[in-house]
């Protein structure tokens, strides 16, 4: 358990407590870890916050990415016996066309159908949001012909108190194969309250006992988090994993780093060869990171939201989580 509150003491407030269910691969582990923990923080000034992580067994890892896990995150069914303030689930590495044929898939299905009755409100994430939508509705994504990649403009599509302080346009990260079809969202009652001409839809929300919030984008993103994808695609390329070199992501690089990629990807497909990757051009100082200002009053609504409608039991609930996290 992480405690990303500012300023405050444990004795100074009940926290809210918000599951993390981190389904990345073992190379985004720990950076997803932290994008989500830093935003949390960044939207929490002057409010006690205290983050579970929590592992779905079945997700293929190595054996260092196993012995992480067993070593910070908790078994997914101690959030199955318990109650949470809030959820955030996050995408996943597809591992089969079907997202009922994916190893998380039963766990998955639990999770959502927990998630109804025992939070406030819970964060779906791109696979995630997909999975839920799935099980919850029969709605399947469908994919793209390319990979989406990039960060896209934005715009309000709705009211709704989650973007409640947004402008009318932001940009947002994405990175994934898939889209879910809005006409088929807007059919079962989904209220889509941000899209994009490029990405779709952006952001989606149903009202319930538990507010679901769901996101095909990244708001988390670190300002390096789609280089370093692009750098991975690029070195699965070099390495004759896939045999299709990937598009560079839109509306992320300035025009001296994408001339810069566009060179390196010539020399990379004249001269396959594993060195390559070595002589990758640099690009994390040159990003902007105009998704941020957004992506935390995203997050600052959704944590009043919390709070605002917080379960009468989690109180006590959490009075005890905080004494143990704090005698540990």
């Amino acid at each position: 358990m992480r405690d990303v509150s500012r300023g405050l003491n444990l004795r100074d407030s009940v926290p809210l407590v918000i599951g993390l269910v981190n389904n990345m691969p073992d190379a985004a582990l720990q950076a997803t870890e932290r994008q989500f923990c830093d935003l949390l923080s960044e939207a929490s000034p002057g409010l006690l916050i205290l983050v579970r992580f929590f592992s779905i067994p079945d997700l293929p890892r190595s054996e260092a990415g196993r012995a992480y896990v067993s070593r910070r995150y908790e078994d997914i069914s101690e959030m199955l016996a318990d109650r949470l303030d809030g959820l955030i689930v996050t995408g996943a590495e597809p591992h089969a066309a079907k997202l009922s044929d994916e190893p998380s898939w039963s766990a998955m299905t639990k999770i959502v159908d927990w998630a109804h009755d025992h939070t406030t409100s819970a964060v779906w994430s791109c696979l995630a949001a997909h999975a839920a939508v799935l099980h919850l509705d029969g709605i399947e994504r469908r994919l793209f012909p390319e990979k989406l990649s990039g960060v896209f403009e934005c715009a309000k599509s709705a009211d709704h108190e989650i973007v409640s302080g947004n402008p009318p346009r932001w940009r947002v990260p994405h990175s994934r194969h898939n889209d879910l079809p809005t006409d088929e969202l807007v059919a079962k009652d989904y209220r889509v309250v941000s899209t994009s001409r490029e990405a779709g839809a952006d952001m989606f929300v149903k009202d319930g006992k538990s507010l679901s919030i769901y996101l095909q984008g990244h708001p988390e993103y670190d300002p390096a988090a789609l280089f370093r994808e692009y750098r991975r695609d690029i070195r699965a390329f070099v390495a004759r994993e896939t045999d299709r070199y990937p598009n560079m992501p839109r509306g992320y690089f300035n025009d001296e780093a994408a001339a810069a990629f566009e060179g390196f990807r010539t020399r990379a497909i004249q001269d396959r060869k594993t060195h390559v990757p070595l002589n990758f051009p640099e690009a994390e100082a040159q990003v902007p990171y105009d998704w941020h200002e957004p992506a935390v009053r995203l997050y600052t609504n959704w944590l009043s939201y919390l709070l605002e409608h917080r379960h009468p039991d989690n109180r006590t609930r959490t009075s005890r989580s905080a004494g143990a996290s704090q005698a540990a």
